[in-house]
């Protein structure tokens, strides 16, 4: 949560960094940050510095997303934001499938994570040169200067976009939830082992790098956001309370009940992409920010909705509740005018 709470700062404030120094020598600073950031984690042995650089690399990977969402607005046509954001983002949520495995064979069944600490800060050297060597020519927007009060005018001059963040903060609420519940709920109440998860959240993960760039390239073809995101959000609602029906310790239904549930979710997700990206251009830095704002802010909300929801409810049950707050997307969703 103070990660969390340090990234929506950093988004409120990088804009001003921006547009002093650019976002070419933003971006290649913090890189150099995050490195910097990933060393002292493997270096440091008090729990305090190591707390310290977590909550600090928390934020910097965050705002080095920023950073790529302008490089990326910058250069796509108006006429391919749907397949430009959906390769984006399939391959950005591959790692996320790719990660996972990367790191358990660095484990390798021990109880020694530092080798996974190593192979992240490995990552950011290549990451660091790739922006130094392609983007060294970046014409940087004549991006806007706003007053908070002025930003606050301008989004809400959008009639779409404050729908649009909504429902982008129920998506990364669900996210949220489920990354911290579903695993221990796997573990502590089905009974499953770690290599057993391993092998669902991996099944599960399927759709992001899959489905996402075919269903920018229709949105951009032949159908509108809107009806593929209504249908995301139905699928992904729908579907998360249908975990709470299943009483077997059996690794297929949970992969595909699962599995069901983030197909739902990756439609849902590269729709909000899409039809934000096509409202907005790389000078809004500032709307940028607060559109990014709601992932970070989840880490409030997810949380929350499980202290509350445990009160009232049992732990499969949750999956209802959380399924039902999905289903409640559809109310802003059907005022959205279609693009």
């Amino acid at each position: 949560m103070a990660g969390a709470a340090l990234t929506i700062l950093g988004f409120l404030l990088v804009p001003i960094l921006i547009r002093r120094i650019g976002n070419y020598a933003t971006t290649l600073w913090f890189i150099l940050l995050q490195i910097i950031l990933f060393y002292g984690l493997l270096a440091s042995s008090s729990p305090i510095a190591i707390t310290a650089f977590f909550v600090l690399q928390t934020a910097v990977i965050a705002l080095i997303g920023l950073n790529l969402d302008i490089f990326l607005e910058v250069y796509t046509d108006a006429s391919n934001v749907g397949s430009v954001r959906g390769l984006y983002t399939a391959t950005m949520n591959a790692s996320w499938v790719i990660a996972p495995l990367i790191g358990s064979m660095l484990i390798n069944g021990t109880n020694n994570y530092h080798n996974t600490y190593v192979a992240g800060l490995a990552m950011l050297i290549p990451l660091f040169y790739l922006v130094y060597r392609n983007f060294p020519r970046f014409k940087d927007p004549n991006y806007t200067h706003l007053s908070p009060w002025q930003l606050a005018k301008h989004i809400a001059r959008n009639k779409n976009w404050d729908k649009l963040f909504a429902v982008n903060l129920i998506l990364q609420t669900f996210y949220a939830w489920m990354v911290v519940y579903v695993p221990i709920y796997l573990n502590k109440t089905v009974g499953f082992g770690w290599d057993d998860i391993g092998i669902i959240l991996v099944i599960m993960l399927l759709p992001f790098p899959i489905i996402q760039y075919p269903l920018g390239r229709l949105a951009d073809r032949k159908y509108g956001e809107k009806k593929m995101m209504i249908a995301g959000f139905l699928l992904m609602g729908v579907a998360t309370m249908m975990l709470a029906l299943i009483h077997s310790d059996n690794i297929v239904i949970w992969s595909l009940g699962l599995l069901t549930t983030r197909i739902g979710a990756a439609a849902a997700e590269i729709m909000i992409e899409t039809y934000f990206f096509k409202t907005v251009s790389a000078r809004d830095t500032a709307a940028l920010g607060v559109f990014r704002i709601t992932r970070p802010l989840s880490y409030f909300t997810g949380p929350a909705i499980g202290i509350i929801g445990l009160l009232f409810v049992s732990q499969s049950y949750m999956f209802i509740v959380v399924g039902a707050i999905c289903l409640l997307a559809l109310i802003p969703i059907s005022t959205i005018r279609d693009k």
